[in-house]
């Protein structure tokens, strides 16, 4: 097993989903590996949590990694964020990233949570995904 894919992975998750236009289109560009500082949109894409599990076999070191990404919207009601949400997914489910070091085996959708917060001011959608790895340079 590695962790050393988990670089490589975020920034070919980011460099997907900054790239897809009918993103930008919703969210106007916003999207972040950091919550943002100063004013926050009112809309946007964030790079969340992510587990990591050894996913080795006999041909290449591996892991499996379960990663986050939140769609946060003051907008009322949830068909924005719903609308933005669906988008990240098909950008990210079963996409064929390039990684700088090792190889993307699958990326797949796995679930996602509604909820409002910050006293129901803002809506948010964390969608979780599961990525499989090679490390083809160990």
């Amino acid at each position: 097993m590695t962790f050393a894919l988990s670089g490589p992975l975020q920034a070919a998750v980011y460099a997907a989903l900054s790239a897809d236009a009918a993103l930008a289109a919703l969210v106007g560009g916003d999207v972040f590996d950091a919550v943002p500082s100063g004013t926050v949109p009112a809309r946007y894409v964030l790079l969340g949590s992510e587990t990591v599990t050894d996913a080795s076999d006999l041909s290449a070191s591996g892991a499996m990694h379960r990663f986050t990404v939140s769609v946060i919207t003051s907008d009322p009601g949830f068909s924005g964020a719903k609308a933005i949400a669906g988008q990240v997914s098909d950008v990210l489910h079963d996409a064929d990233l390039s990684l700088t070091r090792g190889s993307l085996v699958a990326l797949r959708f796995e679930r996602a949570t509604a909820k409002r917060t910050n006293g129901g001011a803002t809506r948010q959608i964390d969608l979780r995904f599961r990525a499989r790895v090679d490390d083809t340079a160990a």
